[in-house]
């Protein structure tokens, strides 16, 4: 704590004290934002801790000085409490608060963002007690948790960030990772309606089969039809609409 709170000029605190003994008015809102100017050597300390997680530093910095407003709006000096050991917890809360919410590509409940963040510091930490790579047991000893839910944990952190279709997956770059994916086969799915409409097909007389046939496969008009069947194009075209709708109900009812 020491550390950080030399990280603030000897004025810090004063301007805290200084702004709670004053009235609301421009004198006050003056005086909080240079106490936020003269804390900000803190924000930077507390979010540099959280960079190389994917996130720019910028957003952060911003993110943890919403928590240093926020510290600084609650902070009562009058109860002999050190700011920085009040407003610590506000910064960094404020900072997870950024991961769970806003960088996970695919929405997972809060608790396991939180048990990933847990996870994610565990593995920061135990290296240096252990002096090795922590196994799950390690883990979910550290953390007072079973290896199930770490595992979980391991699982759901797969979902904090996705990778572009078009992402190369070869050397040559000639395949993308879209290209591995499996796409529904048309042709499969029409499989069963093309079992189930020869028997449909059967079911009409030999002329319906005819003019479906003259129509759909041989590309002939209505008027074609008509006049190789020696009927009207009106009749032709009533033929095809009750023919087509014999199917229908053939096909609806298997």
């Amino acid at each position: 704590m020491t550390t950080m709170t030399r990280r603030v000029p000897h004025d810090g605190s004063a301007l805290l004290r200084a702004m709670a003994a004053t009235p609301p008015g421009p004198a006050r809102a003056r005086l909080r934002d240079e106490a936020i100017r003269a804390w900000l050597p803190l924000v930077h300390h507390l979010a540099h801790r959280y960079s190389g997680r994917g996130e720019p530093e910028d957003d952060l910095v911003q993110t943890a000085t919403v928590g240093l407003i926020k510290a600084i709006d609650r902070f009562d000096p009058d109860r002999g409490v050190d700011f920085a050991g009040f407003a610590i917890p506000t910064v960094l809360g404020e900072v997870r608060r950024h991961f769970r919410d806003r960088t996970w590509s695919v929405r997972v409940p809060r608790r396991m963002q939180e048990l990933r963040l847990a996870i994610t510091e565990a593995g920061n930490v135990l290296p240096q007690t252990l002096g090795r790579s922590p196994t799950v047991a390690d883990m979910a000893t550290h953390l007072n948790i079973t290896e199930e839910e770490v595992l979980e944990g391991l699982e759901g952190a797969r979902a904090y960030s996705a990778k572009s279709l078009s992402t190369p997956v070869t050397e040559d770059g000639a395949t993308a990772l879209g290209d591995l994916l499996g796409s529904d086969d048309h042709d499969l799915e029409l499989a069963e309606l093309r079992v189930a409409l020869g028997p449909a097909l059967a079911a009409l007389d030999e002329r319906e089969r005819m003019i479906l046939s003259l129509r759909f496969y041989g590309n002939l008009t209505q008027a074609d039809i008509a006049a190789r069947i020696g009927v009207s194009q009106m009749h032709v075209s009533r033929l095809i609409a009750r023919t087509l709708l014999k199917l229908r109900s053939a096909l609806t009812d298997d």
